[in-house]
């Protein structure tokens, strides 16, 4: 009949063939050491929130190249419009996808795109991406005084 092993104790050296400074090849199993979940070119960590961040930056940077004066313009994502401080109009049947910002008391021109509410009005990536480009260029549009088309002439044709 076997005994059971006791569990090592801080003080135990161990067996006598474990070292501590050779790095094991295998798992317990024989299998060998576990390797990546998913290739690195894979964006398995990116979260939801990071991934529509990128979406904006892209769409920023795009809008950047063609209007240089867009750069001391503050752009943010925020998760949805607030009602405590005139972001959501209670009386508005659509709840709005961005806002613009104007300076005020030396705070630079800024820019909101709300997240939840545009990732409720898309089904993949490809529609979100569309969409924060839209909304981008509106809210760029409003803040320049210009027409949509005007600050992106591919605007509404995607």
């Amino acid at each position: 009949m076997n005994s059971p092993v006791p569990p090592r104790g801080p003080d135990d050296p161990g067996r006598p063939g474990d070292s501590d400074q050779a790095p094991r090849r295998r798992d317990r199993h024989g299998r060998g050491m576990r390797g990546p979940v998913a290739p690195p070119q894979v964006p398995l960590a990116v979260s939801r929130s990071e991934a529509f961040d990128d979406l904006v930056r892209d769409s920023v940077s795009r809008l950047e190249r063609r209007w240089p004066q867009l750069a001391g313009v503050e752009f943010a994502v925020q998760e949805v419009p607030r009602s405590d401080n005139g972001e959501l109009d209670e009386q508005a049947e659509a709840v709005p996808l961005g806002r613009v910002a104007e300076s005020k008391s030396g705070r630079p021109d800024r820019i909101v795109v709300y997240r939840r509410p545009v990732e409720i009005r898309t089904r993949n990536r490809d529609e979100r991406a569309l969409l924060v480009h839209e909304v981008v260029v509106e809210q760029v549009a409003e803040l320049l005084g210009l027409s949509p088309e005007s600050v992106d002439p591919r605007y509404g044709q995607d």
